[in-house]
């Protein structure tokens, strides 16, 4: 056999065991994360991930996804089939060794793939430890094999079940509620996005999810399917459907740079914002690194390049910076690479150097050749880059007037606030409270040692809609940086926080629970995930969950959340109730807005969480965007159990 073919064998010698998974059970979140509900999912992506392994490698082209009644996961490839021949070192089946020794698989031998998929590479074998049963059935060689595992230990050898004409992998796992006492119930919605996101991140793959636990009117189950032939060219015209695009056409690439696959794709639109999405072997940078760097080096410097030859920058008496070229921008970039290096707070930084490089020279030559065959469209660019450049000229004059105002600067804390008296950040916490009558029962609910209360008058600005000078220019915005304490970033980064002087560890969003609350609600968190997505990463940005009712029958009191909680509390205390539906926090006393809200010891608050960046993104241009069928679609959909969880 040559060489050549002997490295395209996939066998049991090219699983590497690298060691056991003795505390993994122990020590769950090492592996995962967490063992809440974003580790849950995390278990899915995992065998998910696998698949995609066989796809990159061109030996699969179909993966299927199942969540059962139960809440077990299935997932099916037509891959190879993981290797059932013994292996050499451990003694047993490699499908054995795959699944019980953490780190062994085919992505840690570069002879059987290149790049893989995955963030650490903890594989099967975590999942297989942190489910209370899981099942191996692998069609490969005319046979079907099987075993099945107990939390990460076999109940019987590989044994082979009959024959097969198929090939490929079905893995069936029950997470172990031993380890995710939180919950172990899958949200479609979660999954079905990150599906998706794969499938625009691997053109050519189809990806299907049903859910057997719900049926459609029809009496199907719930069921989508994933492909797209354009890739990130699709995902663009998906994340910005919302938008209204300033130029005719996506400007994308896809090759390979340096030995690097580099694919970009980029639109510019007509809003303020800008949303750079970032993908490191289908994992989903949020904090950056060099393939980022990279690519807005390689936009700024062409489109730059451009801008001064076409002589449109002539009459421009100030210097346009690198933030003007991306107002308005909305780009992926999605890179493979073999070793990759993380860092960051929480490993999704990309620290490999020589990415930078060649994803700058593939954004160049993409840009340059788009900008020279289509004329018109680099007019338009350019004209927006100038705009945006005269817009950041005031928002900086007005970001100065914010800074003379930070309480660190000495210029004093907004008037409203009533602030508490302990010093100590991580004790203190901030409520941003609708309107003065709430905020007036708030003051005298809380407890001064570590509450402080800001009300906020009325709806805030929709940054979502706002020129940036315009943002830093209101009042309300004002206070709230203000009170934080954090200082705004630079003109090279204008959006960057420093976070060491932030005054409240805890920020909570105190709204009613109506529309206009909702609405509220959704309007500061649009301006959090816009203009202060730090605080939302690092875990500090909170929603308030007051109670909608009061269930009252003699001296016996409940409070009700939801309808049904209602119902449950007023059959428990028989006939004869008398119910208070509270239409706003100003219709409590302070004594119950603080038992039943601002008490640490019995409340309920909602921590917001970005699991979903893109999605994220998504949803708040829809919601807070022009266009009105899809945000009165999204409502509809989610009337009964709205709530943006970023």
């Amino acid at each position: 056999m040559s060489e050549e073919a002997n490295k395209n064998q996939y066998s049991a010698d090219s699983i590497q065991a690298l060691e056991g998974i003795e505390h993994v059970r122990m020590r769950p979140s090492m592996y995962i994360g967490d063992v809440g509900p974003r580790g849950l999912h995390h278990l899915v992506y995992e065998v998910v991930d696998n698949s995609i392994d066989e796809a990159m490698g061109g030996h699969c082209d179909t993966i299927q996804v199942t969540i059962n009644e139960d809440n077990s996961i299935t997932v099916e490839d037509n891959g190879r089939g993981i290797p059932v021949d013994l292996h050499k070192k451990e003694g047993v089946s490699a499908l054995e060794v795959v699944m019980t020794k953490i780190g062994a698989g085919g992505k840690f031998d570069k002879d059987s793939y290149k790049v893989s998929g995955g963030l650490h590479g903890v594989g099967v074998s975590v999942v297989n430890a942190l489910s209370d049963h899981l099942k191996a059935t692998v069609h490969r060689d005319g046979k079907v094999w099987e075993q099945e595992y107990q939390r990460g230990r076999t109940l019987y050898p590989v044994k082979s079940t009959g024959a097969s004409d198929k090939r490929g992998t079905v893995v069936t796992f029950h997470p172990d509620a031993q380890i995710f006492d939180q919950t172990i119930e899958y949200n479609y919605d979660t999954l079905s996005n990150r599906m998706r996101e794969l499938a625009y991140l691997n053109k050519g793959i189809r990806i299907t999810l049903t859910d057997r636990r719900q049926k459609t009117k029809e009496g199907d189950f719930v069921h989508e399917e994933f492909s797209s032939q354009e890739g990130l060219k699709e995902f663009i015209r998906f994340l910005d459907s919302n938008r209204e695009p300033l130029i005719k056409s996506v400007i994308s690439m896809e090759g390979e740079k340096n030995d690097i696959p580099v694919e970009v794709a980029m639109i510019y639109n007509t809003s303020y914002t800008e949303n750079l999405h970032s993908y490191v072997n289908n994992i989903n940078t949020h904090e950056g690194g060099t393939h980022l760097s990279g690519f807005r080096r390689g936009l700024t410097t062409t489109l730059k390049k451009y801008a001064d030859s076409s002589g449109m920058l002539d009459k421009v008496k100030f210097e346009v910076a690198g933030d003007d070229f991306r107002e308005g921008l909305t780009a992926i970039v999605s890179v493979k690479v073999a070793e990759p290096q993380f860092e960051g707070q929480t490993k999704t930084k990309l620290g490999n150097r020589e990415v930078s490089a060649a994803v700058s020279q593939a954004v160049s030559e993409m840009l340059t050749d788009y900008l020279e065959e289509h004329p018109d469209d680099a007019r338009i660019i350019v004209q927006k880059v100038i705009l945006a450049a005269q817009a950041r000229h005031a928002a900086t004059k007005a970001r100065e007037m914010v800074q003379r105002k930070n309480p660190m600067s000495g210029g004093g804390l907004p008037g409203k606030l009533a602030d508490c008296s302990d010093q100590d950040p991580q004790r203190c916490e901030l409520f941003l409270v609708e309107g003065d009558s709430a905020g007036g029962t708030a003051k005298m609910g809380r407890d001064r040692n570590f509450q402080a209360i800001l009300p906020l008058r009325g709806k805030i600005l929709n940054v979502e809609k706002a020129m940036q000078h315009k943002v830093f220019e209101n009042e309300e915005i004002k206070n709230i940086y203000t009170a934080l304490g954090v200082t705004i970033g630079t003109e090279e980064d204008s959006k960057a926080l420093n976070l060491e002087k932030l005054r409240y560890h805890k920020v909570v969003i105190m709204c009613d629970a109506d529309v206009d609350g909702s609405h509220i609600e959704t309007l500061i968190l649009t301006f959090f995930f816009r203009y202060m997505r730090e605080l939302i990463e690092n875990g500090h940005v909170y929603i308030a969950t007051p109670p909608l009712y009061l269930v009252k029958k003699g001296a016996k009191k409940r409070y009700a959340w939801g309808d049904k909680e209602r119902d449950e509390i007023s059959e428990e205390f028989g006939g004869g109730v008398a119910i208070q539906r509270y239409k706003g926090l100003g219709e409590m006393n302070a004594e119950q807005l603080w038992e039943t809200t601002m008490n640490p010891e019995g409340r309920t608050l909602r921590r917001v969480t970005i699991d979903n960046a893109t999605e994220s993104d998504r949803i708040f241009s829809m919601l807070m965007g022009d266009e009105v069928p899809p945000r009165r679609e999204f409502i509809e959909k989610n009337a009964v159990y709205a709530k943006i969880d970023a």
